[in-house]
């Protein structure tokens, strides 16, 4: 392990010896990382965090902090990072509650200057958050989704896979996978078909995808008249169940096609 005078490590932290420490850096206890790493200036490691291979964790950070939740009492509980995710400056990402006794952010993410995620967040693989993204307790980020800075997300709220958030976006119904994000209040924007193509989806399945959304957002109102159309116009495919089960599973709802939006403003 390569450290320096300047900097604080807990003799009991479990650090493997390839990881770089730079000055000014505190380490507390109850904390491991994984080969590689490396952990710039000015950051603080909180008991709990669990730090896989090849972090880089940029300066000003703080890992693991207790939750801001007033239920919190100090019962032991962890921050995750998976391996190869890179972590920007000053971003905070507090440790778990009992309600899930885990914050857990992915492997190969990116989050970007500022971010916060709150307790009890669970961030899949591949996912970039901008900067200033701040993320309330509860949430669940699937795999490949991206989403732009200055945006906030409401608690136990679900941004399903490869789905695409616009900066500046306040998110306060599930995002569905696949899809593009935007306008306040936010709705669906069309399909991600850039991320999608970027991810390897071939110009069929893509296609799948355009028809399962234009049946949800654009020729039908009423959700469980979507879901219905949805069983019985269009084939199986992995697409059409992934959005099914997110629909289903959805205990806040989903966001709003623009139509739905543009007539409800309208109405008013």
């Amino acid at each position: 392990m390569s450290e320096n005078k300047w900097s604080y490590i807990h003799p009991e932290a479990r650090i493997h010896p390839s990881v770089r420490i730079e000055p000014f850096t505190t380490i507390y206890a109850d904390v491991e990382i994984g080969e590689g790493s490396i952990i710039g200036p000015n950051v603080t490691i909180y008991d709990g965090a669990r730090i896989g291979k090849h972090v880089q964790i940029f300066p000003g950070a703080v890992i693991s902090a207790v939750p801001q939740d007033l239920k919190y009492k100090g019962e032991p509980t962890l921050a995750i990072i998976g391996d190869h995710t890179m972590i920007r400056e000053c971003v905070t990402i507090n440790k778990g509650t009992t309600y899930a006794n885990k914050t857990e952010i992915g492997s190969h993410c990116l989050l970007m200057a500022y971010t916060h995620v709150a307790h009890d967040c669970i961030i899949g693989n591949h996912c970039i958050l901008a900067n200033n993204v701040n993320l309330a307790g509860h949430i669940i980020i699937e795999d490949y989704v991206n989403i732009g800075g200055v945006s906030a997300v409401q608690q136990f709220l679900r941004i399903g896979r490869y789905a695409f958030v616009t900066g500046g976006s306040l998110v306060r119904k599930d995002v569905p996978p696949y899809v593009k994000a935007a306008r306040e209040p936010l709705s669906y924007a069309g399909i991600n078909a850039v991320g999608l193509s970027r991810r390897g989806f071939d110009k069929d399945q893509i296609k799948r995808i355009e028809d399962i959304y234009r049946i949800v957002f654009v020729h039908h109102s009423n959700l469980s008249k979507a879901i219905a159309a949805l069983e019985t116009e269009l084939p199986d495919s992995d697409e059409k169940s992934t959005v099914l089960q997110f629909i289903r599973s959805s205990k806040d709802g989903i966001i709003k096609g623009i139509h739905t939006v543009q007539h409800a403003d309208n109405a008013s």
